[in-house]
């Protein structure tokens, strides 16, 4: 979800050694990671995975190699669980990096860790550089996604004689959405799934459309009230310029590279200002972070002393932006176009191929008709309804969206019935009242963590943890055992 960069090339920063397994190359990474080697213990693979599982006539009847990371380090072979992360909308290793407490809590319960790459993302292009092409986008959806997974998880069990180990699935965001979905979908091959941070209800278009920015503002708030109104004079200050027409003034105030020209740049610069302030919120981590672009540790801290810095609350503004945009401080000037893409997530889409995939998705599947008003929250009014949607998805990617598909396909609040899944949320994330906060029997849990950000709680141990993470996690761990046993239970029932 919301995304201002394409995620950073991990072979950038890593050291790789590539050699050939039956026909398929796979690779071993260090990651070097504050100054110090760290190694990664993931080995990239390549699965030969179907292109379409649903048309048996299709132009997908063929197959891709789908990327996974697997890590056997601490696996008890043949008996441990399988812990499988259902791959997002960007680069695996981005994601194998950064949620360290599923190897961590493998470590504990002797588990093999796999981690799969979402179609369509990172090097799982199932028709290469054309994939993005229509009508090759077509095979883009979240039923053949989870099929992807379902058929993986299927083939590696019996190639690693793990056919009687217990599944548990994790994800966070979307990956958190397509892990409870894998309970739902396909029972008989997943025990049991965390759903970190997983909007199943607002991405659903259950819920208030005004609900997202406003949390986004009510964490700028809980710093300091005045915190968010200097925002959003800011905010009134570049609005009164633009009606004037000031535009060079514009482009001195906040260093753009051009100045802007028309109402559509306007809209444009709103777009890119009001997504720093989402993604310092989503990323609200207590020690710095290098996912998603490079964050300070508690970045609304340090936006909002930012914000409050002076009088010139244009040149705070920028400054602000400056922590997302320029936190190198190597950029001169913004260039809007380059940095931010207003797309059919009002929440930011980000940029390169991931970017193009997250777009249609949002074009089809998802749905994020998501404003920010200027009464409820602290941004400008930027409107987005159905009609917005359906129009650009319509001119952008030759189709139309199905804004119910989610309720029908996924049960959207109709859950009751299912069993196995934690929905955990952080009251710091924005994406936390999206999905669900109460839970709703024994096995659908929802574990609520006080002071924690987006999926904190798939994050590995650190110092600065708040203790409800450490709780969490704790809760975490204590159910999936749970789970494990059920499972083992039922396999050696139906011997």
């Amino acid at each position: 979800m919301s995304r201002i960069l394409t995620f950073f090339t991990v072979v950038a920063a890593t050291t790789l050694f590539c050699v050939e397994v039956n026909g398929l190359p796979y690779s071993y990474f260090q990651l070097r990671k504050h100054g110090q080697k760290r190694e990664a213990q993931f080995t990239e693979k390549y699965f030969i995975q179907t292109m379409d599982h649903f048309n048996f006539n299709s132009m997908g009847n063929g197959t891709f190699n789908q990327r996974y990371l697997i890590n056997d380090t601490y696996w008890k072979k043949g008996y441990g669980p399988i812990f499988f992360y259902t791959g997002n909308e960007g680069d695996i290793w981005e994601f194998a990096f950064n949620s360290d407490f599923i190897t961590e809590l493998a470590a504990q319960q002797r588990a093999l860790v796999i981690f799969a790459e979402h179609r369509y993302y990172g090097n799982s292009l199932p028709f290469g550089k054309d994939s993005f092409n229509i009508p090759e986008i077509s095979l883009l959806t979240v039923e053949q996604a989870l099929a992807d997974y379902a058929v993986m998880i299927t083939e590696l069990k019996k190639q690693l004689a793990a056919t009687d180990c217990p599944v548990i699935v994790f994800g966070g965001s979307y990956g958190g959405m397509l892990s409870a979905y894998m309970r739902l979908k396909y029972p008989n091959i997943v025990a049991g799934a965390l759903a970190a941070s997983a909007p199943v209800l607002s991405t659903a278009g259950l819920g208030d459309s005004r609900q997202f920015f406003r949390d986004v503002t009510a964490d700028f708030e809980s710093v300091a009230p005045e915190c968010s109104d200097a925002v959003k004079m800011a905010f009134h200050q570049l609005k009164e310029m633009a009606d004037r027409q000031d535009y060079s003034r514009i482009q001195s105030e906040l260093s753009l590279c051009k100045p802007p020209a028309s109402a559509q740049d306007i809209r444009q610069l709103n777009g890119l200002l009001r997504n720093a302030f989402t993604l310092m919120a989503m990323l609200d981590y207590p020690y710095s972070t290098h996912f998603m672009g490079n964050m300070p540790a508690n970045p609304v801290k340090v936006a909002c002393k930012t914000m409050l810095s002076g009088p010139d609350l244009l040149t705070n503004l920028r400054n602000t932006a400056g922590i997302v945009y320029n936190s190198t401080g190597l950029f001169a000037c913004f260039d809007q176009y380059s940095l931010y893409v207003e797309c059919a997530d009002p929440t930011g889409c980000g940029l390169g191929f991931d970017s193009l995939a997250w777009d249609y998705q949002a074009c089809t599947e998802i749905d994020m008709c998501y404003e920010s008003n200027n009464v409820t929250d602290m941004f400008p009014p930027m409107f987005f309804t159905e009609t917005d949607r359906e129009q650009y998805c319509s001119k952008r990617w030759a189709v139309i969206p199905r804004p119910d598909w989610l309720k029908t396909q996924f049960w959207g609040n109709a859950l009751s019935t299912a069993s196995n899944i934690i929905f955990s949320n952080g009251d710091l994330d924005p994406w936390a009242n999206g999905g669900v906060r109460k839970s709703l029997s024994t096995s659908l849990v929802a574990v609520n963590i006080s002071g924690g950000a987006h999926h904190l709680d798939l994050r590995g141990s650190n110092a600065a943890d708040p203790v409800s993470v450490i709780n969490a996690r704790k809760t975490e761990g204590e159910l999936i055992t749970q789970w494990v046993k059920m499972e083992r239970t039922r396999l050696r029932q139906s011997l």
